[in-house]
């Protein structure tokens, strides 16, 4: 018989699963920075992958307002918005981005309650390809990419799977907008869709939670609008049925993600995490992947797919708890779920019952 508070409840479960996500984002980012070696106390500090999360985030959120009261919307114009707002931060091109959002000068700039977080602001490792990507800005978004294939195309773009397959169709286009490879776009979208089966999974065997969400994520996947290729398939299979067959092997976690790109960072976060699948085994897990070539894009995508599938509840409190971004993240999570299951600034004709989200989340 269905409760009274089941849709509440139901609304805590989704939130505290899309918190795994971006926490176990940033935690993995963070450990494969340090190759699994933090400080025994003090901050840890966000990567340069985190950062750039939360700003995707928060052009999910914004894009969903601008929906919401103007009806149309092109949501990766309005993700470029949030990059180049990190951008700004970050003292890139800064002249450039005011040009380009804010040419007269008649309103604040950056807006929103994102760009007032100091952490924002500070230089956390290098992302080369955004970095020239954005530069170009002024010369619209097909000419902006670059050619790499690298993995922040991927990490930053993970938030997206809390949208939805309207939103999940969006992430190869995200992605496009600073790298051109195909094989990065490619490699973002499949990523994005298999994070997706791990935030919706239900489990048979708790205790494969893990491999049960990546096995029925790539049975669904050649069905996607966007098909994966007999060759991709076959390796992100291959990776999955290694990590069952011989787990946590240093030496296939190296020949899987040999580089820093985002086809490496997929298959050895695949691998990964389906080494580790207990609940328990977390923190063991992102260690692991902390060890790969490029320890921080796997351990990175690791931590998101493991979030997905646990819940935040599950993640390491102590690393939690000391990392500077934990608060930031966890409000966006929380606010991404809320804005995507109501519309809290209200409609067209229908008003806000929350009357400072428009200020938080301007609708551009």
């Amino acid at each position: 018989m269905p409760h009274a508070k089941d849709p509440q409840r139901e609304l805590f479960a989704r939130q505290s699963r899309v918190r795994g996500l971006m926490l176990g984002l940033a935690i993995g980012d963070t450990l494969g920075a340090a190759r699994g070696r933090l400080p025994a106390g003090g901050p840890l500090p966000a990567g340069v992958s985190t950062q750039l999360a939360c700003f995707t985030a928060e052009g999910i959120i914004r894009a969903q307002v601008r929906v919401h009261h103007k009806g149309i919307c092109h949501a990766p114009g309005v993700v470029l918005h949030a990059y180049s707002r990190w951008a700004h931060l970050q003292g890139i091109a800064r002249e450039t981005m005011r040009r380009r959002w804010n040419p007269y000068d008649h309103k604040p700039w950056p807006d929103g309650w994102l760009a007032g977080v100091p952490a924002l602001a500070e230089r956390r490792g290098s992302a080369p390809a955004t970095v020239t990507a954005l530069s170009r800005i002024e010369q619209g978004e097909p000419g902006m990419a670059t050619a790499s294939r690298g993995c922040h195309a991927l990490t930053r773009t993970l938030p997206v799977a809390a949208t939805g397959p309207a939103g999940i169709a969006q992430a190869a286009a995200l992605a496009a907008l600073t790298h051109g490879d195909p094989a990065a776009q490619s490699a973002t979208a499949h990523a994005v869709f298999l994070a997706r089966h791990c935030l919706t999974h239900t489990p048979v065997r708790p205790d494969e939670a893990v491999r049960e969400a990546l096995h029925t994520g790539l049975t669904a996947l050649p069905a996607e609008e966007r098909p994966v290729t007999e060759q991709e398939h076959a390796l992100l299979t291959a990776a999955l049925r290694r990590a069952i067959e011989e787990p946590a092997h240093p030496g296939h976690l190296a020949r899987l993600a040999p580089d820093p790109t985002a086809p490496a960072a997929l298959l050895g976060a695949v691998y990964a995490a389906a080494s580790f699948p207990a609940r328990t085994d977390i923190r063991a897990a992102l260690t692991f992947a902390a060890g790969a070539p490029d320890g921080d894009s796997v351990a990175c995508v690791t931590g998101a797919l493991l979030g997905a599938v646990h819940g935040v509840e599950a993640l390491p409190t102590d690393l939690i708890a000391r990392h500077e971004l934990a608060w930031v993240l966890d409000t966006l999570a929380r606010d991404m779920t809320l804005e995507l299951d109501d519309s809290p600034s209200g409609m067209e004709y229908v008003p806000a019952w929350d009357p400072h989200w428009w200020e938080r989340y301007p609708g551009w």
